[in-house]
């Protein structure tokens, strides 16, 4: 029975009756396993095939499936065109009212159907063909209707689902999103797929705030503060103090970025008996200090700032011109840690 979201078990019982739910579970773990590396021992040339004609698709890729392999389907299309595959979900009973006409003579079409006869995906067959469309797919059974008129067919490989009644589709569901993910990974390296072409597709969430650029980020014009090698250092701490980065850049005649004056190098000039009366900024400051580019990743630029132990950098152009700084708290703020 229940008592406050609890299962009371019998007294002597409890423990027996735990240990049962939890091997029960580490069976459905054994035997998905099991089948994982079942199909991948027995990957062969028709995995290599399905990779070099998705590869080749100057079109898009039209993943389809029924009931649960639908489920794997709409997933197997969200991981491609989240890594450089454009790639779009039909469903089987949609696409005969209206929705085939997704499908464009460049795509290609990946079918999933654990049994290979699911009667919504057969139907497309006539209509693939008629479009002169490739069509992939994966079942478990080598000998069904689909694998029969597929140009290439992917075995599964599975001997035995998870559920106890030999039923309800487990292990074949994982196998074959890992199968769709297995060929996501592989045309993602083939097409030298990156870290900034993944940023692009997903600007919004945890992911897209990790890619984010220092450009993104960044302070710019105005806001950055930029002083003279033979600037006062009394104006110095002015434009230190108005522009609140606890910095400022340090620039020679032409603009070149030729050192850093922070609220540490201040303190440790005081320390060593300075002047700020007669100083000037070449007098303080830090040359060649730690600088960031504006494509560079803004978490990229956070790691620098930890393994230096500064606070700040400023952003420099391809000739060293200082053009914007960028502070650990905007990395911060923004959620990259």
């Amino acid at each position: 029975m229940y008592i406050f979201g609890f299962i009371i078990y019998p007294s002597g019982h409890g423990q027996k009756n735990m240990e049962d739910i939890l091997q029960r579970a580490k069976e459905v773990f054994d035997t998905e396993i099991s089948a994982l590396k079942n199909l991948r021992d027995g990957l062969d040339e028709s995995f290599l095939r399905a990779v070099e004609i998705i590869k080749d698709c100057k079109g898009k890729v039209i993943t389809t499936g029924v009931g649960k392999s639908g489920h794997i389907a709409r997933k197997v299309a969200s991981t491609l065109s989240s890594t450089g595959t454009p790639a779009h979900f039909l469903h089987p009973a949609e696409a005969l009212h209206g929705d085939l006409g997704v499908i464009d003579a460049d795509d290609v079409v990946l079918a999933f159907s654990n049994s290979g006869e699911s009667a919504e995906v057969l139907s497309l067959i006539p209509y693939i063909k008629l479009l002169g469309v490739p069509l992939i797919s994966i079942t478990n059974d080598p000998n069904s209707t689909l694998a029969k008129h597929s140009e290439v067919h992917i075995f599964l490989r599975v001997e035995r689902e998870a559920c106890p009644l030999q039923l309800a589709p487990t292990s074949s569901s994982t196998a074959s999103l890992v199968l769709g993910d297995a060929i996501a990974m592989v045309l993602l390296q083939l097409k030298g797929f990156t870290e900034k072409d993944f940023a692009l597709r997903h600007p919004a969430g945890s992911l897209g705030r990790r890619l984010k650029k220092v450009a993104d980020l960044c302070h710019r014009g105005e806001e950055v503060p930029i002083v003279k090698e033979d600037t006062p250092m009394k104006e110095v701490i002015i434009e230190m103090t108005s522009k609140g980065f606890g910095a400022t850049a340090v620039v020679d005649e032409g603009g070149n970025l030729v050192g850093i004056i922070t609220d540490g190098d201040l303190r440790r000039f005081v320390n060593k008996g300075g002047s700020f009366d007669k100083s000037l900024a070449r007098d303080v400051m830090t040359r060649s200090p730690k600088t960031a580019k504006m494509e560079e990743l803004a978490a990229e630029a956070l790691r620098r700032m930890e393994d230096y132990k500064i606070t700040v950098l400023l952003v420099v152009d391809e000739e060293k011109k200082p053009i914007g700084i960028i502070h650990m708290h905007d990395i911060l703020k923004a959620g990259i840690l």
